[in-house]
């Protein structure tokens, strides 16, 4: 009985061509598990690990292994090369986790999801308040900081044009929740602040500060001033607005502005109403002694008081007090009886 040949070589191909093929599956199910399956699903452990500057894909996966983060560096290294990211991986500090995959892992790095801090700027703080926050968090020294207050920074932001040269940053560095990594400077936190006011003082607002009912466009260092004073004085949105409206009048009919505020920036107190000693300081920033606004801001203010002093209220307030809560009056006669009923207790 003669053997048909050609049916024989084909089953032979098929089986050959079967586990090619099974075996071809198994090995992309053994690469996709070993980058997609962490080495610990349930592990809750938690380390830091440190990238340094200039080290390779080698030196990281070979480091993840000796530390059972992952189990083979082999494909840490395949994956990084495979999805481009062998370059991208950047140094800092990562939280990592035997939990994690190779994948997660690799990304996490290329991405420069680096262990983070926070630094908050409270609305109303000055640069020494700045300053000395910064130092408590071992970022810098007070002194330092305020010494890159005084730098020009114009070039690189356009809102500092009509600042005048000898007025430092006070007023622009905007108040906010600021995420760090390990490294970052005195510099990079003084950049993201100037950078964030840029972004918060929208072109709709630097156009309406250059609308004036009389006439007369007020500059934008005008307004970071104003809105200084009225962060210091009172709380809410409404009040804000009325005692701006209180403090562009004044301003309007040459009465000084006579600000508390303004005469604790001199002295570095934070009394609520100033001493007669006090009021008699002679300082730019002495707004009992002299009219006008004072000559820069006193503190950096919030979005709100920004926009108070862009858009104030209008009425027949001249005076108020705040005391918990802000009194108006229209007539000095009414003010000195407000001092004296919710002052003198």
């Amino acid at each position: 009985m003669k053997k048909d040949f050609s049916k024989i070589s084909l089953k032979v191909f098929e089986k050959i061509t079967s586990i090619i093929g099974i075996v071809f599956l198994l090995l992309i199910f053994f690469i996709f598990f070993e980058i997609y399956v962490p080495i610990n699903p349930n592990s809750h452990e938690k380390i830091i690990f440190t990238v340094q500057k200039g080290w390779s894909d080698d030196e990281i996966a070979n480091e993840l292994q000796k530390l059972n983060i992952i189990r083979n560096s082999y494909f840490l290294k395949f994956y990084a090369i495979l999805s481009l990211k062998h370059s991208k991986l950047q140094a800092g500090e990562y939280n990592l986790s035997p939990r994690m995959s190779i994948y997660q892992i690799t990304n996490k790095m290329a991405y420069g999801d680096v262990i983070k801090d926070e630094v908050k700027i409270l609305e109303g703080w000055d640069v020494k308040d700045i300053g000395k926050y910064l130092e408590s968090k071992n970022i810098c020294q007070q002194s330092y900081f305020i010494s890159l207050t005084q730098k020009d920074y114009s070039d690189e932001f356009d809102f500092l044009q009509d600042k005048p040269k000898d007025v430092g940053l006070e007023g622009y560095l905007f108040p906010d929740t600021y995420e760090i990594s390990k490294g970052e400077t005195c510099e990079d936190i003084l950049n993201a602040m100037l950078v964030n006011f840029d972004k918060k003082l929208t072109p709709e607002l630097r156009t309406e500060i250059k609308k004036d009912p009389k006439g007369a466009p007020k500059s934008i260092f005008d307004i970071v001033t104003m809105a200084s004073i009225i962060e210091k004085e009172v709380r809410n949105l409404e009040d804000k607005k009325i005692v701006s409206g209180i403090f562009w009048k004044r301003l309007e009919i040459y009465m000084p502005l006579q600000s508390c505020a303004t005469i604790n920036y001199i002295t570095g107190k934070n009394d609520p109403g100033a001493l007669l000693k006090d009021i008699q300081i002679d300082s730019p920033y002495n707004t009992y002694k002299y009219r006008g606004l004072p000559k820069g801001p006193i503190s950096n203010p919030g979005i709100n008081s920004i926009i108070a002093a862009i858009y104030p209220t209008q009425t027949k307030y001249l005076y108020y007090l705040s005391n918990g809560k802000t009194v108006f009056s229209e007539t000095l006669e009414q003010h000195e009886a407000a001092r004296a009923k919710y002052l003198s207790k």
